[in-house]
């Protein structure tokens, strides 16, 4: 793909479906090659649309309008960048020639619903996954529960993210209270769910998969150094690379991510998490885009997982070499106020190897995702004591 000037006749024009703060570096990545960026969110004030050329706010579940802004804005790439699309709709704007959806329009539709690429995983390319089921009611959670999956045992939306509407369900007296939380985190008007059963694992890593272009325009598959994380309630706390693990694990990661990002096709960076123990490893499920706890990688690796996703989706070369031991710990709202202000920054810019995101939301929640402190060192132990005491000096208070 040849690059022009925003805002001119020879632009590429991006369009990003999801304004958040993963789009916003993407964005920041497109806008340094010369791009033009549109943001398209459902809410105004999005982190993305504060650095994009111009930005929409639409219901990018509701078909008519998602056609309505591709029509009118006649972007060349469209970048999907959360799981509430109308995909059935991309998969017909790609179709018709409208533009290009990163990684494909398939791909998108997969993955936003955790059964389409459950199903794809474990059925079609028989990777190892932890036992599940699907259900439309909570008398189906309660049969697939105690004779498919067995207690514990974890009950997900199909359609949500950073752990919204998840529930760790120890027995059948939890099922009502699961299936109420399920239905009020996910992101689509009918009722589905996932139920997983357990695995007993030793960590789970994020390991970031590569498609992209080499100097004789083939397609090939890179991988980054392996990601652990820490989550609470199915949403990352902290995150670190590189994350040890043994020889056959790590053969058997790379070889669930290739299959996996080779079924969905297209150029990009995909975010492949997986259960490991061992030598055993399972996957978990995959994000064509950008990955929350990838965030790391903007203080630990040559190229941040923005800058490698940005270069591949326009064809051009990717640098996935680690630079030096790095984390991230999440700074979370802490109140429910608009337009917070920071109290704290100065503080956790002293801290050794410091920096920060602030990610820029209008409005804070108690739980959201505010920020994100960073931090490298000569260890990942160090890296992460930084990052956790960086993130702990930051205060967001009422503006």
């Amino acid at each position: 793909m040849r690059l022009g000037t925003p805002l001119s006749p020879s632009a590429v024009r991006v369009m990003l479906l999801g304004a958040g703060e993963l789009g916003k570096e993407v964005a920041i990545e497109l806008q340094r090659l010369g791009c033009e960026v549109i943001a398209v969110d459902r809410y105004a004030d999005a982190p993305a649309m504060q650095v994009a050329h111009r930005s929409h706010v639409i219901a990018m579940t509701d078909p008519a309008a998602l056609r309505a802004v591709v029509e009118t804005e006649r972007p060349h790439l469209i970048v999907p960048e959360i799981e509430a699309i109308a995909t059935d709709e991309l998969v017909k704007i790609e179709a018709e020639g409208l533009a290009r959806v990163i990684p494909t329009a398939r791909a998108a539709r997969l993955t936003m619903n955790r059964e389409g690429i459950r199903r794809l995983a474990a059925e079609e390319l028989g990777l190892p996954t932890s036992p599940y089921a699907f259900a439309s009611s909570e008398a189906e959670l309660a049969r697939a529960a105690a004779e498919l999956t067995g207690f514990p045992c974890f009950v997900k939306p199909v359609m949500s993210s950073s752990g919204k509407g998840q529930s760790y369900v120890e027995g059948p007296d939890q099922i009502a209270e699961a299936w109420r939380y399920a239905l009020e985190g996910g992101r689509v008007e009918q009722p589905r769910v996932i139920v997983e059963g357990r695995i007993d694992f030793d960590f789970e890593i994020t390991l970031l998969t590569v498609r992209a272009r080499d100097a004789e325009g083939e397609t090939v598959t890179a991988f980054c150094e392996a990601i652990g994380h820490r989550q609470v309630k199915g949403d990352y706390v902290e995150s670190w690379q590189p994350q040890g693990m043994a020889p056959g694990a790590h053969k058997k990661a790379r070889d669930i991510a290739r299959a996996i990002t080779d079924a969905l096709g297209g150029w990009g960076i995909f975010g492949v998490e997986l259960f490991v123990k061992g030598d055993q490893v399972w996957f978990s499920e995959v994000s064509p885009r950008p990955h929350d706890t990838g965030l790391v990688t903007l203080v630990s690796q040559v190229q941040s997982e923005f800058a490698i996703h940005a270069r591949a989706i326009l064809g051009l070369p990717v640098e996935v070499r680690l630079r030096e031991p790095g984390a991230s710990a999440v700074i979370y709202g802490g109140i429910e106020a608009r337009g917070v202000a920071y109290a704290g920054v100065d503080e956790a810019l002293r801290v050794p190897g410091a920096d920060l995101r602030l990610f820029g939301k209008p409005d804070s929640f108690t739980r959201r995702r505010m920020g994100v402190a960073l931090a490298r060192a000569g260890s990942v132990d160090e890296a992460r004591e930084r990052a956790r005491t960086a993130a702990g000096k930051v205060q967001p208070i009422e503006g």
